[in-house]
């Protein structure tokens, strides 16, 4: 997408022969991809390049987990993805929270990050904690994972994250240049050979589990096959819709309705014909300022189906992008259309100052403050976060630490919280999510730091739920690591079925300011839970027919201080349940004895050191529910050296220390791929721990387990 920002500055000529020279050299050095293997280590802790990568690998044959694009339309015809080793790894299982709203205009976000498929085509995660990652979902409601390959799939972790926060995800099928000229012209060589296609993408999407394509046309059609290619936009629209309602097909302004290869900028008679046939159109970047509204007048009913696409590297986009990317929002936003911003990983690519932690934040504090927060969450019981942003430097479950090893996996995140950026710091508590620090479970938290003064609180924006209750008690926990002068609480505030706003404060025992007594109404933590230095507060609450709309952090410190005092403490994690009955999404966790779990693809190798190397692929299911899938599971590794435990195929319990975390899925499967091991041990017992969407988990020593037997193996 950026070549036609480019062509502002040379002419097409001289682009031509730059692009020749770099797609020949990058040919020579790229055609191996996706079968190079690429380790999820490096030296630097990041991910390998491709260039430097290890000889070919057969992906029809057991390795590391890895999304990948199809870069050809025979692959894509003949559906050999399917035959992958790596395709049962790149289903994403977590469904799509709510609908595209049809009431106001949208925030379409696209990713085009170096090429694609960098430290997030690792499926369980790689060791870089410094990867690229979003936790600002709640200002998005369209996520495209972009890059120059065929048929650009996105990763699972990017649509399971996003499906989470309520945001759909596209993939994208370009075809540019004389390449894709000629794969234009095979694939619109017949009516039948289109719609083929069309359902190749389809299934793919489906099977997959993310929301449909962006179709991106960058080269010119021979007019008398533009028929054909108008029945691959509407038959691929439609097999879509069929196959998973609410799915998108978005058009990109490039090819016009002649064949031609020219940019419009906004909706007219040369683009709107494919607009007419798909869900709607991300217009080109080098629009003028009078465009947004012309393009809403053409619209007219669908005027928020025009996404007006928005450069961050700011290439000929109107208001420069970057810094200054709310000067295009506002004016869309006056315009009433929807808004496409392309490459926010600009932050990233480009090391903004101070780092990308904060440089992040405050770039989209920038859309926050054009834009508005456009998705709202929870919505619906259970509601659980533990602020995991998807990378960190150590796994914890409640409170004990599973692994001091950095990490990098988006899948991980959980309900990312609407942190309000303040760059000045005049706030009395900065409030900061610091994977460094402690986390009671997964690898996040959200710290509070700063002073306190007398009876002076302080409150943060948390979420802002739209949750209805019923008459049935709700239950609130959450985990807090503080000392004695540094109180947290939860402010929750309701509207009544009259609109009435009614604010509760959940809090400890201890005295609270007496400020507070004429503000809020307080309901008490009935139960507190020690462990590990974390205290985890728990309460009930009966809201009948009220609105929970939003949740605030309260700090607060001793009755009486004497002076000002530091406050520093640590959130853990916040879940509210309805504790009387399950909602129907939730699966309760199911016994160990209903669990199989099996071994394929098992591979010892031995070293040269005396240890050996194990890789194996592990499968489970519920012998009753084959299709049931809980979000998470945790995998654990025991080495048993006894031979009369092999005979007997039952596990000793072990000691903590003893048993390795060997890492997350998403799936009901998971892959070993370096597992060394001592030369006197004689199998691996490996332990499949389930955990459900309200942060419930089942114990460790009470997991299903399967004993691999090493002997005789070589």
């Amino acid at each position: 997408m950026r070549r036609e920002l480019l062509r502002a500055y040379f002419s097409r000529r001289t682009l031509v022969s730059l692009y020749n020279l770099f797609f020949t050299i990058s040919r020579t050095l790229l055609t191996s991809f996706p079968l190079s293997v690429i380790m999820p280590k490096s030296n630097d802790g990041g991910a390998e390049s491709e260039s430097e990568s290890l000889p070919l690998l057969d992906l029809s044959k057991p390795s590391s987990p890895i999304s990948f694009p199809i870069k050809s339309l025979q692959d894509l015809k003949s559906r050999a993805y399917f035959d992958s080793f790596h395709f049962q790894f790149n289903r994403s299982t977590v469904p799509l929270r709510r609908n595209l709203p049809d009431h106001r205009p949208r925030v379409l976000v696209c990713h085009d990050m170096k090429g694609g498929y960098v430290d997030d085509k690792w499926v369980q995660g790689c060791e870089n904690d410094a990867g690229y990652a979003i936790w600002h979902w709640y200002l998005m409601d369209v996520f495209v994972y972009f890059s120059h390959s065929l048929v650009t799939i996105p990763p699972p972790c990017w649509t399971n994250t996003a499906h989470r926060h309520g945001v759909k995800v596209l993939g994208t099928f370009i075809t540019e240049w004389d390449e894709g000229k000629a794969t234009c012209s095979e694939m619109l060589a017949s009516k039948e050979s289109a719609q083929m296609y069309a359902e190749r993408l389809a299934e793919l999407s489906s099977s997959l589990g993310f929301d449909g394509w962006l179709i991106n046309i960058e080269n010119e059609i021979d007019e008398e096959q533009i028929p054909n290619l108008m029945e691959f936009v509407s038959h691929l629209t439609k097999v879509l819709h069929l196959s998973t309602p609410g799915a998108l097909v978005i058009w990109y302004d490039s090819v016009t309705i002649h064949g031609d290869l020219k940019w419009q900028d906004h909706l007219n008679e040369k683009n709107k014909p494919f607009f007419d046939l798909c869900d709607g159109i991300f217009m080109n970047y080098t629009w003028k300022e009078s465009y947004p509204k012309l393009s809403a007048e053409v619209a007219g009913d669908r005027k928020y189906d025009v996404y007006m696409g928005i450069d961050v590297f700011g290439r000929g986009s109107f208001g420069g992008g970057q810094w200054t990317v709310d000067t295009a929002l506002d004016l869309l936003k006056r315009n009433n259309v929807s808004a496409a911003i392309f490459a926010p990983g600009w932050v990233y690519e480009t090391a903004q100052p101070p780092n990308f932690h904060t440089a992040q934040n405050k770039w989209w504090s920038l859309v926050e403050k054009s834009w508005g927060i456009v998705q709202t969450y929870p919505q619906i019981l259970p509601f659980y976060s533990d602020f995991n942003q998807g990378f960190g430097y150590h796994v914890s479950l409640e409170g004990r630490q599973l692994s001091d090893a950095p990490w990098y996996n988006i899948s991980c995140q959980s309900l990312q919280p609407l942190l309000e950026f303040k760059e000045d710091n005049t706030d009395i508590i900065q409030v900061t999510v610091d994977a460094r620090e402690a986390s009671y479970n997964g690898g996040g938290n959200i710290v509070f730091k700063g002073r306190l003064e007398g009876d002076v609180y302080f409150t943060a924006r948390l979420f802002k739920p739209l949750l209805h209750l019923s008459s049935s008690p709700i239950t609130v926990s959450y985990s807090v690591k503080s000392d004695e002068t540094s109180k947290l609480g939860l402010l929750l505030r309701f509207s009544s079925p009259s609109h009435e706003t009614k604010s509760i404060l959940v809090a400890p025992q201890e005295p609270i300011p007496i400020l507070v007594d004429h503000m809020f109404l307080k309901c008490l933590v009935t139960s507190e839970q020690t462990v590990s230095e974390w205290t985890v507060h728990e309460t009930s609450l009966v809201m009948d027919e009220h609105t929970l709309i939003e949740i605030f952090a309260f700090c607060y410190g001793p009755e009486n201080p004497t002076k000002t005092s530091e406050y520093v403490a640590l959130l853990g994690h916040i879940s509210i349940k309805d504790h009387v009955q399950l909602p129907q999404n939730l699966v309760s966790l199911p016994p160990p004895s209903s669990w199989v779990i099996e071994a394929h693809n098992i591979e010892l190798v031995p070293c040269n050191s005396g240890s050996k190397i194990l890789r194996v692929k592990l499968e489970w299911r519920q012998k009753q529910r084959e299709d049931s899938v809980l979000p998470v599971y945790n995998v654990y590794a025991e080495s048993v050296k006894s031979t009369d435990v092999l005979r007997s195929r039952k596990v000793l319990e072990k000691p903590r220390s003893e048993r390795v975390f060997l890492g997350i899925s998403h799936v009901p499967a998971y892959y070993v791929s370096e597992l060394v091991l001592d030369s006197d041990v004689k199998g691996v017992s490996f332990v499949v721990q389930s955990c459900g969407e309200d942060g419930s988990w089942m114990k460790v020593d009470d997991s299903p387990n399967l004993l691999v037997d090493l002997e005789g193996l070589s």
